[in-house]
């Protein structure tokens, strides 16, 4: 296969790949709507991963800018599932970022006075990072489940949403008293059993709705590329089930 038909190829993807290829080789317009929408879509776990190592509100605004900056002129450009998930491309940029603002710190600490204080935090070591970036990742995929599974309620009227969110805000009230408070909420009547029927429904549809987001960061991922990322995230063990009506097992 050549490098042109190959590249046709993999941004005929119609998952996030599809828009990274949009976002770099597309005509202008819709370039820069698949770049809207990329930094619109990981920007949330990007600040709080760039707040996260550098302690400073600002100085991680800065860095954002930066990453979107480089993001823009093209440093996404080779990026294909081949070589690897999306969001180890979007590590290793913040990793320069974080090492750079990092030295450029320590220099700056380094020139001022014996008698200046110290800086607040130490650098750290990205490999030690590393977990807060996945959190920060996993945090992100987790809220826009929430907002896919409201915006079903919102089509089927059945609410899923609320039932689910209410529950997990309140996770010390039993089932009885759930009901209760959840039926004055919804205007009308909600039995202790229809209540757990609902919440295990819910819970399905967020695990399908979730199941399908991180195959979306990945491309077109094999049923062993989905598990293996399920378990880095550390949400292996929730969505088994939704990873198993997906591959046909169930």
């Amino acid at each position: 296969m050549t490098d042109a038909s190959l590249n046709r190829r993999l941004c005929s993807i119609t998952t996030l790949w599809g828009l990274v290829c949009d976002a770099h080789g597309a005509a202008a317009d819709a370039a820069q709507d698949a770049q809207r929408q990329l930094l619109a879509r990981y920007g949330g776990a990007i600040r709080r991963y760039l707040l996260a190592c550098v302690r400073d509100q600002e100085a991680a605004d800065e860095l954002f800018q930066e990453f979107a900056l480089r993001f823009l002129n093209g440093n996404f450009r080779n990026a294909d599932p081949q070589r690897g998930r999306f969001r180890d491309y979007v590590k290793t940029i913040l990793y320069h970022l974080v090492t750079n603002y990092h030295r450029q710190h320590q220099r700056q600490f380094q020139r001022l006075a014996p008698d200046h204080p110290e800086p607040a935090v130490e650098p750290v070591s990205l490999v030690e990072r590393d977990p807060e970036f996945l959190a920060s990742w996993r945090d992100d995929l987790l809220a826009r489940c929430w907002t896919a599974l409201a915006e079903a309620e919102k089509h089927a009227g059945t609410p899923l949403y609320t039932v689910l969110r209410f529950h997990a805000d309140h996770p010390t009230l039993r089932s009885p008293q759930m009901a209760e408070q959840l039926s004055a909420q919804l205007g009308k009547p909600l039995t202790a059993a229809n209540l757990r029927q609902l919440v295990h429904r819910a819970r399905g549809k967020f695990a399908d709705l979730l199941v399908e987001e991180v195959a979306h960061s990945l491309g077109n991922p094999t049923d062993e590329q989905l598990e293996q990322e399920f378990q880095e995230l550390g949400l292996l063990e929730h969505c088994r089930p939704a990873l198993e009506r997906r591959s046909g097992k169930e």
